[in-house]
């Protein structure tokens, strides 16, 4: 069994021994760089083996989520593939608009795993993904579901309790860029829509409060583990604008004790959803597999282990089953805001709101 992870371009692999793996360990190299090639997977006895592979390419903060998800998959796979075959799942991460604009140029996706459904949605206006890939899974195609929270440093030194406290003097803020992260987008449009019931629907209101908000933020990272490892590692900054996920991971798992998650009095309800890309799957003969790869994330056993990596589950059995992890909090959707479409109109177009009010 062979998982491979990447990131920026670079890949690597983590060998899996198990039931119904191929003997030897399989061996994989390729480069994400540019529309990037799969060079055949190789035995180490030297011969060349029957080998299916797919390609996750998915969004920054999954690399965890998706090493696991391969690794069950793929065991279960092989149990049932005829002696001799292999299935090497491997995955890319990085923001999630810049995921989708290198699917466009090339790189050759079986499925994607994006931070918004506009990225998938990009894919569908070029023919890559049929538009009705929402129907074709269970809850829209949205196997697991997130938020946006603060993370504070240990003891909360600022008191940071809610929005309004982000834009207090001297407070450092930590978000990615909007531009090529889908986290920042839900981060923005957490802030935007928070803004907008606090001043009962203004406008106005929720435009200053943005821009007072960027005025605090003095570095935009490319994508949302960028911006954990800045406030996390180079312990820049006062708080994170974060996942859920990446909250908890953080504060449960990376540096255990040196963090605080501080739920805000309202947030936005963060679903990432997942695609077949249809046009290189027929090319590579994958559809099957692929399609049985996301089926899996909405079993019992992938979403227990999409909640151990703190991921919120659809199905509300496991949900219920994991909710010491889960602070409950009012949560509005982003069709509540008109919807991708409307926000990628108002806010992210070149010239549009994020622009102006990070102007200078």
């Amino acid at each position: 069994m062979s998982v491979t992870l990447s990131r920026r371009g670079f890949l690597w692999r983590t060998a899996v021994s198990g039931a119904g793996a191929a003997s030897g360990v399989m061996l994989s190299s390729a480069a994400l760089a540019g529309a990037g090639g799969v060079s055949q997977p190789v035995s180490e006895a030297g011969g060349h083996e029957q080998a299916h592979s797919l390609l996750n390419v998915s969004y920054d903060p999954t690399r965890g989520l998706y090493a696991d998800i391969s690794r069950a998959f793929v065991s279960g796979w092989e149990k049932t593939a005829p002696s001799g075959d292999a299935l090497v799942v491997r995955t890319s991460n990085g923001g999630s608009g810049a995921q989708a604009r290198s699917v466009l140029e090339g790189v050759p996706a079986d499925i994607v795993s994006l931070g918004l459904s506009r990225d998938i949605d990009l894919l569908t206006q070029y023919g890559l993904i049929s538009a009705d890939w929402r129907t074709r899974l269970p809850h829209g195609a949205v196997p697991y579901t997130s938020t946006i929270v603060f993370l504070v440093r240990r003891g909360n030194p600022l008191g940071i309790h809610d929005w309004p406290d982000l834009v207090r003097p001297g407070v450092r803020v930590v978000t990615p860029n909007p531009r090529t992260s889908g986290g920042a987008r839900w981060n923005y449009m957490a802030a935007w829509g928070a803004a907008l019931r606090r001043s009962g629907g203004s406008e106005a209101a929720a435009r200053a409060y943005m821009q007072a908000l960027f005025r605090h933020v003095p570095v935009l990272d490319t994508g949302a583990r960028g911006a954990t490892n800045t406030f996390v590692q180079r312990g820049f900054g006062d708080v994170l604008l974060a996942w859920e996920n990446e909250a908890l991971l953080a504060s449960l798992q990376l540096a255990p004790g040196h963090f605080e998650i501080i739920v805000p009095s309202l947030s936005i309800l963060a679903e990432p959803p997942v695609a077949v890309v249809d046009r290189n799957v027929e090319r590579h003969g994958t559809r099957a597999v692929a399609e049985a790869y996301l089926r899996y994330l909405f079993t019992p056993e992938g979403q227990t282990i999409g909640a151990r990596h703190y991921f919120r589950p659809v199905d509300a059995a496991c949900l219920a089953a994991n909710r010491e992890h889960f602070t409950d909090v009012p949560l509005f959707d982003i069709a509540s805001l008109g919807g991708w479409g409307a926000a990628q109109k108002k806010h992210f177009v070149s010239g549009g709101l994020f622009d102006q009010i990070t102007a200078g």
